[in-house]
């Protein structure tokens, strides 16, 4: 497969074509976090050059991938708390007119029939380039382990050192990044906050909440909590801060 990358914000009539293909894989409350939506339209806007799309021989898109630029002083206990914080960092650094000299990877995604071929390490390296074309020193990202979905109890801390008998990590999304030489930094434990009604959880998840209290939830990386009497319910997702240079 031949490929070559272009600038998502130059192929702006594709946007429901890219829908369409990148649509599985993630669960449907990844957008209920309200913060990210009060910042997500300036990053749109500001960093639309930051959008990058893999696209084959015949031009269709097979992966891409996106991130935000930010000012960091390379030291983990300064990190973004996670991916919500990074998008924020990077607005309010853009407002405040503050050089960035970091790329967070907010995110690589590949058309479902396309797994494990290696475009999402592609799209990760493409990126990787852009941030030195910029004559970024810094690039990072807050890595949502999919795989943490199956240990929703366990504390990320504990799961991000999991390791199998190769020395690289349990889950397969920490090592693809591990493959392509980052290393692990921190733990987010917050790194998104989702908010909703209990009927919006519900409709999400397919479940149903007849009381308040934690629960066990399809594709979440940790526990719901549920308040019936506020008629809310608040999930925190966790990711683990990696560092590809």
């Amino acid at each position: 497969m031949i490929l070559k990358v272009e600038r998502t914000d130059a192929r702006t009539w594709r946007d429901e074509q890219l829908k369409e293909l990148f649509s599985e894989g993630f669960p449907d409350f990844i957008t209920a976090d309200r913060l990210v939506k009060e910042y997500i339209g300036r990053v749109g806007e500001w960093f639309a050059d930051l959008n990058l799309m893999l696209v084959d021989d015949r031009d269709v898109p097979v992966a891409s991938g996106w991130g935000v630029p930010l000012h960091w002083d390379g030291l983990p206990g300064s990190l973004p708390a996670g991916y919500t914080q990074a998008l924020v960092r990077a607005v309010e650094g853009r407002e405040a007119g503050i050089a960035p000299n970091t790329l967070v990877i907010c995110g690589a995604i590949v058309t479902p029939s396309l797994k494990g071929r290696g475009l999402a390490g592609k799209t990760l390296e493409a990126l990787r380039q852009t941030a030195k074309d910029a004559g970024w020193s810094h690039v990072i990202a807050p890595v949502r382990p999919t795989t943490k979905a199956r240990y929703p109890l366990t504390p990320i801390e504990t799961f991000m050192r999991w390791s199998r008998e190769d020395g690289l990590a349990l889950d397969p999304w920490i090592r693809t990044h591990q493959r392509l030489g980052a290393t692990i930094l921190a733990a987010a434990p917050a790194s998104q906050t989702m908010t909703g009604t209990v009927a919006e959880w519900e409709r999400w998840t397919g479940m149903a909440f007849p009381e308040s209290g934690d629960y066990v939830i399809p594709d979440g990386l940790s526990l719901l909590t549920i308040d019936r009497e506020a008629d809310q319910g608040v999930y925190q997702e966790p990711n683990v801060w990696m560092r590809h240079g």
